[in-house]
């Protein structure tokens, strides 16, 4: 059957818009490089101008460089066209995007809405509430626990006036039972000597020696 009919050529893909946006920006280069001899062109002329004198050879570069500004003048209008037409695509798949973008997060936001509402269905408000009413009591329960296992038994009962004021004669008791002769030892320990050691002094009428001691008379010998 293919060879007696042929086969059909293969359908092309629409045309897509960035595609169109490049194309167009492809053709407006090759634009702007023409305009580009151009000016080389006309800057050539106008030098040889400059130095030529009015005649019929200077007009007739003059009519050169008219018909260079012409070719200028048009291809100029047709790059402002192509760049109006890159705009207004530009504008179009940027609002079909943004489109999409909007479809996509609202697609996200109703699977999220979906998955809220399965996972809510699982959460028991009230039971929440009595759970924490159960905690609550179970707390106050513990500290009850802890005031009754901190109370202290056997201890008499007085009033705060006596302790306060066994308080202040206990103070007056530890002043009075200060010691303080240790002191009249250290008053009554010996000076020290004031001769130089080795001579000779007296306490009365007995000779002593340089530690203050009797000295021991010495036998004849």
């Amino acid at each position: 059957m293919n060879r007696l009919f042929g086969r059909g050529k293969p359908k092309e893909p629409p045309p897509n818009l960035t595609d169109c946006v490049s194309n167009i920006d492809s053709r407006g280069e090759s634009i702007d490089k023409k305009i580009a001899r151009l000016d080389q062109e006309l800057n050539k002329y106008r030098e040889q101008m400059k130095k030529m004198r009015d005649g019929p050879s200077k007009n007739m570069v003059k009519q050169k460089a008219m018909r260079v500004l012409k070719q200028k003048r048009m291809y100029e209008g047709q790059r402002d066209q192509l760049m109006q037409q890159s705009f207004n695509i530009e504008q179009q798949n940027f609002a079909i995007q943004s489109i999409k973008d909007t479809k996509t997060t609202v697609d996200a936001m109703k699977v999220g809405v979906k998955d809220f509402k399965k996972a809510y269905k699982h959460v028991n408000i009230d039971q929440i509430e009595n759970m924490q009413d159960e905690l609550e009591d179970l707390m106050e329960q513990a500290n009850e626990v802890q005031e009754v296992m901190g109370r202290s038994y056997g201890m008499p009962e007085i009033d705060d006036d006596e302790l306060e004021a066994e308080l202040d004669a206990l103070g007056d008791e530890i002043g009075l039972d200060e010691d303080t002769s240790y002191l009249d030892d250290a008053v009554a320990a010996p000076s020290a000597p004031t001769s130089e050691p080795g001579a000779d002094s007296m306490r009365g009428d007995v000779p002593v020696d340089e530690f203050g001691l009797p000295q021991i008379p010495q036998s004849a010998k």
